[in-house]
């Protein structure tokens, strides 16, 4: 791959420069303690009752055994939190004398001159956090694995070696990490994301090879801070997503670091956006300090591996037997590597570079490759029969995947609506024909709506009670839906006023269909002509009158995420070159004639630029583009 440009300051810091780089206010620090604590203190079978927007109120730490069963642990936690509502509600109701000892308790927790109405609010912002001591203890061990890896990479992208303690926040360094929205990996890259760096498809998913979503990780932390200019926002779009952290830097300004996090009332900036920078403050506290909060731990040493790519397709059978060893052994060392391949639905697709340790075979993996037998190399993939539903698929994105119509995969699998599919549902593909009977069309079994993705549908998960799923961090600030678009910082929200910012891609056309309105009637409301067209940056005034501001942005974000993703399917960025404009030079020629880059993935990486009135000797980035081979 070629190599990003370098758009941030060197790797290499000092404590010192760390601190500025990643500032930690002093309104923060109880933030930060309370992760810190929630990563060394408190083990997996207790958790924490706070308060969930002053993370400085902690009323108790409750017992929750892991063998208890789910109900049971949320009646716990819903008995206690109850008893603290009613305490506060008699607070707030104005008492200070004559306290009971568990009012004078709570009482404690809040400020002296804390107001009945801070109180009333508290009511309802009770949160149960599960600990993470024993699972952060494991990360660090495991992490062993990659951590030179990780830091060899961020130091050749610019990134500083200090994100490294990320994955801690995200998947406790554990490769085989899934949350439920489909977010994989050490990462937690979702798919949209992944697959602008990586490849991302039913064969090869890199998402899940800590090798190349590391360096993948890189490229998306060099990007976020080349938009934002500071780690903290960098970081805090790598959850929330790029669009929603520019309106908020907008509002409050770029390194309002506190006002951010505090105050910023976007509708989809949740406990879990409001959190991931101070508790990536905590895990890299601890990732430095390990010995302070772990005394004696050792982490895993890497392992020495040796690769070869694949010249030709190869059967996952015919390679073991090559190479002597097992088929689970061989996945092991290559988990980027899908479930068809491993079923044999799939060969090991040509170009595919093979890991094994050094110390696995007795020769050269190179040489046992190309000993291989002439009959146990192909030149050609197997053709696609199935497609396994994931979470989130819809019938169009499936039919894009594998060019082929919707109305063929509603035929070939006898679906009685198009919109109805359902996560783990097997489809049938038109290389594998028409299903032989009626009653073995996979689409029998009862179908669930698969629902519309919308715009950075991040949900606070602060309802009174609830807890992570598998009460990890991962789960915890990464259980919610995420945003469809983490990294297009592209403003599709609508603004207080109605009016809204037009994007590439987008017409009156798209609008009246989204707001189910007549075109004509935008054009009156914005004084628009007849066939004059809208112009990218242009504002228009919208009527919400049908369809109100949430499902109109969900239907724009769904629009956008199916261009951007068919364009990914063919294409990953493979690097960043700066180009400072010329006289005479137009951003429309020199993207898409020059660097055959089109207009709105030139637009995502300057979001600043006007592009109608850009002037010589302005600096732009121009994303690199490589072709994807998907067979």
């Amino acid at each position: 791959m070629r190599t990003i440009l370098l758009l941030v300051a060197s790797a290499v810091f000092s404590p010192a420069a760390a601190n500025e780089i990643f500032p930690q206010p002093p309104e923060l620090k109880a933030d930060v303690d309370f992760w810190t604590d929630i990563f060394t203190r408190i083990g997996n079978d207790e958790g924490l009752l706070h308060d969930n927007r002053d993370l400085g109120v902690v009323y108790e730490r409750l017992a929750m055994p892991e063998k208890l069963g789910r109900a049971e642990r949320q009646r716990r936690i819903e008995k206690r939190r109850k008893a603290l509502q009613a305490t506060l509600r008699t607070l707030a109701s104005g008492k200070r004398d004559n306290l009971s000892a568990e009012e004078a308790r709570v009482l404690a927790l809040w400020p002296k001159d804390v107001s009945n109405e801070s109180l009333r609010d508290a009511v309802n912002r009770i949160r149960f956090q599960q600990g993470l001591r024993d699972r952060f203890r494991e990360g660090l061990i495991r992490s062993g694995r990659w951590r030179d890896h990780v830091n060899r990479e961020f130091a050749t992208l610019g990134v500083p070696v200090e994100i490294a303690a990320l994955p801690h926040v995200e998947s406790s360094y554990n490769p085989d990490a899934r949350s439920h929205v489909g977010a994989s990996g050490i990462w937690q890259f979702t798919r949209s994301t992944g697959q602008r760096f990586m490849r991302v498809d039913h064969v090869v998913d890199e998402r899940n090879d800590p090798f190349a979503a590391t360096h993948a990780a890189g490229q998306l932390l060099a990007y976020n801070y080349s938009i934002t200019g500071n780690w903290p926002m960098a970081i805090t779009a790598y959850n929330h997503g790029l669009g929603g952290v520019r309106r908020a830097m907008r509002e409050f300004g770029d390194t309002a670091y506190v006002d951010i996090l505090r105050n910023y009332k976007g509708r989809t900036f949740g406990f879990a956006s409001r959190n991931f920078y101070v508790a990536f403050l905590a895990a890299m506290e601890v990732d430095q300090n390990v010995e302070k909060y772990f005394p004696g731990l050792t982490a895993e040493a890497p392992v020495v591996y040796t690769q070869a790519r694949l010249a030709n397709y190869v059967p996952v059978a015919e390679l073991t037997k090559a190479l002597g060893i097992s088929a689970r052994q061989l996945a092991t060392h290559n988990p980027a590597l899908q479930p068809t391949v491993w079923e044999g639905s799939k060969y090991l697709p040509k170009g595919y570079t093979l890991r094994l340790p050094a110390t696995a075979l007795a020769s050269s993996l190179e040489d046992a490759i190309a000993g291989l037998p002439a009959d146990a190399i192909f030149q050609s993939q197997l053709p696609d029969m199935f497609h396994t539903v994931a979470r989130g698929d819809t019938l169009s994105q499936i039919a894009d995947a594998y060019d082929t119509r919707v109305s063929t995969l509603v035929a070939l699998n006898g679906l009685n609506s198009s919109h109805f599919i359902r996560a783990g549902q097997k489809l049938r593909l038109p290389a594998a024909g028409p299903a032989p009977a009626p009653e073995t069309v996979v689409a029998a079994v009862t179908p669930e709506p698969v629902p519309e993705p919308v715009v950075e549908s991040v949900v606070d998960d602060t309802e009174p009670g609830t807890e992570a799923s598998d009460g990890g961090l991962a789960a915890t600030l990464r259980s919610s839906e995420q945003t469809a678009l983490l990294s297009d910082p592209s403003d599709y929200s609508v603004a207080d006023d109605n009016t809204i910012e037009v994007q590439p891609l987008e017409t009156l056309g798209h609008f009246g269909d989204w707001l189910e309105i007549k075109t004509q009637r935008l054009r009156d409301l914005n004084g628009l002509q007849f066939r004059a067209p809208v112009t990218v940056g242009q504002r228009i005034r919208l009527d919400l009158g049908t369809v109100d501001a949430a499902r109109f942005e969900a239907r724009r974000v769904a629009y956008h995420q199916a261009q951007q993703d068919r364009f990914f399917r063919e294409h990953l960025i493979d690097g960043v070159v700066e180009h400072e404009i010329r006289v005479g030079e137009s951003i429309w020629i020199l993207a898409l004639r020059q660097y055959d880059v089109p207009i709105w993935l030139f637009r995502q990486y300057n979001p600043g630029v006007d592009l109608h009135k850009v002037r010589p000797g302005t600096k732009v980035q121009i994303p690199l583009l490589a072709e994807v081979d998907r067979s």
